[in-house]
């Protein structure tokens, strides 16, 4: 955050006075239930790919009472990585909200627009961090590591390294990487490298969709808010996503049939069509359609996206039901 900014902020919680809210209660709660951002929880399923994974290997399909106990546990963290990331989101509209206020769309938001207070919005967020991490440290200490250290880099991320050039999507990347570290580590399983890799550089080509979506609309409305973007080209970015799509598929690919711990027939590689499918389609969404900026939205309103993702699930889930044993990594 620059120290211009945190003057501003400073100025304008001086300057705010109780009575201009007296009567705005309803407004207050709904701007503080926007700013923490519910659709973007759909990020944090991630967590749930550790147990998706694990089927047939630490539980088994025809007994479900080892699945019950691990989905307990990565709903848990499903639901303090929610809280976690809402108190980080609620930070992050502090810091930018300055900027936002010179922004045409984002001026509207709560605490750029003044809905939600800063001395409320403060607070909020830090007791949201506080369970968070509370709640981590209760289901697992390893989980509570993971945790501080995913909220200590989306604070960097948020007040430092989102005015660094190509560090500010690596640390985007980290973020999605974490969630699913957090789901292995609650219910202590291997962490396999491949769910690193996945995982990785799928986070960091929505990254750099989003970079290529937000500069073509900053060109659209005349405004450039992040700093980064001056520095982003179009034809640089199509070059990073030229890079990083097909080593996404390739990552993806060769996990299906080299990976120890899946079915030794080699039958999860019936779903690399799938995958593929979905990457072109996502790319064609964001090249044609540039609705890349806000990848939240893509996920639950793109109809062939969700049932290519619901397929894959089908798909995957049958062939470790039908031909995964109980191997060890």
């Amino acid at each position: 955050m620059t120290t211009q900014n945190l003057q501003s902020m400073i100025l304008h919680m001086a300057s705010y006075s109780p009575k201009q809210n007296v009567l705005k209660i309803p407004g207050i709660t709904a701007g503080l239930i926007k700013s923490l951002r519910p659709k973007q929880w759909t990020k944090n399923l991630i967590v749930y790919f550790a147990l998706f994974f694990t089927i047939n290997e630490t539980w088994n399909a025809s007994d479900m009472s080892d699945l019950i106990d691990m989905f307990i546990k990565a709903s848990v963290t499903f639901l303090l990585f929610c809280v976690l990331s809402s108190g980080i989101y609620i930070i992050n509209d502090l810091f930018d909200a300055e900027s936002d206020r010179h922004h045409p769309i984002k001026k509207m938001r709560p605490i750029a627009s003044g809905k939600l207070p800063i001395f409320i919005a403060w607070p909020v967020s830090i007791i949201m961090i506080f369970i968070g991490i509370s709640m981590s440290f209760y289901l697992n200490h390893s989980l509570m590591f993971v945790s501080v250290i995913y909220v200590l880099s989306s604070i960097l991320y948020s007040s430092i390294f989102r005015h660094v050039f190509i560090l500010d999507v690596m640390l985007i990347s980290t973020g999605f990487i974490l969630r699913a570290v957090a789901g292995a580590v609650v219910l202590s399983v291997p962490i396999s490298p491949w769910l690193y890799a996945c995982t990785g550089l799928g986070a960091l080509l929505i990254a750099l969709c989003k970079r290529k979506s937000e500069l073509l609309n900053s060109a659209n409305i005349n405004f450039v808010q992040r700093k980064t973007l001056s520095q982003y080209k179009t034809s640089l970015l199509d070059m990073f996503i030229s890079i990083v799509a097909p080593s996404t598929l390739i990552t993806y690919t060769l996990y299906t049939f080299t990976s120890p711990n899946l079915p030794s027939n080699h039958a999860m590689i019936l779903t690399v069509p799938i995958v593929i499918y979905g990457l072109f389609r996502y790319l064609y969404l964001v090249h044609v359609r540039h609705e890349g900026e806000n990848p939240e939205d893509i996920l639950v309103s793109d109809v062939p996206l969700m049932l290519s993702i619901l397929f894959w699930l089908i798909i995957s889930t049958l062939i470790l039901i039908m031909f995964r044993s109980n191997i060890q990594i």
